[in-house]
């Protein structure tokens, strides 16, 4: 055995390409994060007043067959590679099920029965369904840090949506309730088989293709339950539904899926609990709405838990690298002995 008696310096620890971004969002990703954010901030008002021409299911039809065939035919332009693999396929039908058609008709129909205020709240709670089952499928454990941010978020929009849950008691219906809460767990369970497919499949062709799958089921059922009705095309709907199914959809979950190929869902879905604060800042902006007390509180938090979602990576990244550098030392010592 031949020791030296020098102490050898710890290697420096370089992340792989795309592990350092598990831990802390980059200024550029934090941007695109928050435009999606605000992309579907701007679905709220888009949809109330897409309702007004369409009856919902067919309004969430068009609006998922529009963005998956816009996405599809933007992949055979631009010759972008398609989903490849059994499994890959079964994953975006997976998506395409429960985000897409579950997700879209409980968000439509939901929205009938129950208040604005309480339709905030049950669909907030998706990322805590999300960060449950992300646990089981995905291995994501939820760190200290990451629980108090979700659970901050959950608390600020929770006290944003009091008012509103308030103001109109009667606006609570089971059913309402029902919809919206189903509409939430597809969304989670679609964003952890997201998850699942990140780094498998092209953003636009994976997002593409699972719109149209999702609007299969969607089609069949405004056929059935809603045939007696129709869609008004007026001027209005066709633009209301043109930035709906363009910017609030296509882009957005393109932009949201290319970020779930570089962070943990748990870290991402914090800052969906900004929605609504954008949504309540574009009403001030635009149309002179005041914020409560309440709603700035609930603002406050909700700033609180994204800033800190968004720096709670450091000390995962000091931790693995000490680890990392414990591992090398370890094994350079053993191989010595040898």
């Amino acid at each position: 055995m031949k020791h030296t008696g020098e102490r050898t310096k710890p290697k420096s620890v370089v992340a792989p390409h795309g592990q350092r971004s598990r831990f802390r969002i980059s200024p550029t990703d934090l941007l695109l994060l928050l435009a999606v954010v605000f992309l579907w901030a701007l679905c709220y008002p888009l949809i109330r007043m897409g309702l007004a021409f369409a009856p919902p299911l067919h309004f969430a039809a068009i609006r998922a067959g529009l963005a998956g065939a816009s996405l599809v035919a933007l992949c055979f332009l631009t010759s972008r590679p398609m989903p490849q693999g059994l499994w890959v396929w079964v994953g975006l039908v997976g998506v395409g099920l429960s985000a897409t058609s579950v997700g879209f008709a409980g968000m439509f129909l939901g929205g009938g029965y129950v208040t604005p205020g309480l339709a905030t709240v049950l669909a907030n709670a998706q990322p805590l369904m999300a960060a449950g089952i992300g646990y089981l499928v995905l291995s994501e454990r939820l760190h200290s840090t990451q629980a108090i941010a979700l659970l901050t978020g959950f608390v600020g929009i929770t006290i944003i949506a009091i008012p509103r849950m308030t103001a109109s008691p009667e606006g609570s219906s089971g059913t309402g309730i029902g919809f919206v809460l189903v509409a939430a767990l597809g969304v989670a369970v679609g964003n952890v088989l997201l998850k699942k497919l990140a780094g498998r499949a092209d953003p636009v062709a994976a997002m593409g293709w699972q719109f149209l799958i999702g609007a299969i089921p969607l089609f069949l059922t405004a056929w059935l339950v809603e045939a007696s009705e129709s869609v008004r095309w007026y001027p209005e709907f066709v633009l209301t539904l043109s930035a709906l199914s363009i910017l609030g959809t296509a882009v957005a979950f393109v932009l949201w899926f290319s970020l779930l190929q570089r962070y943990e869902l748990n870290r991402l879905n914090t800052f969906t609990f900004l929605t609504p604060v954008f949504a309540l800042s574009l009403g001030a902006l635009f149309f002179a709405e005041r914020l409560s007390a309440p709603e700035w509180m609930g603002t406050t938090l909700v700033v609180a838990a994204a800033i800190l979602a968004s720096k709670a990576g450091a000390r995962g990244i000091a931790a693995a690298q000490e680890q990392t550098a414990r591992s090398s030392l370890s094994d350079e010592h053993y191989g010595k002995m040898n």
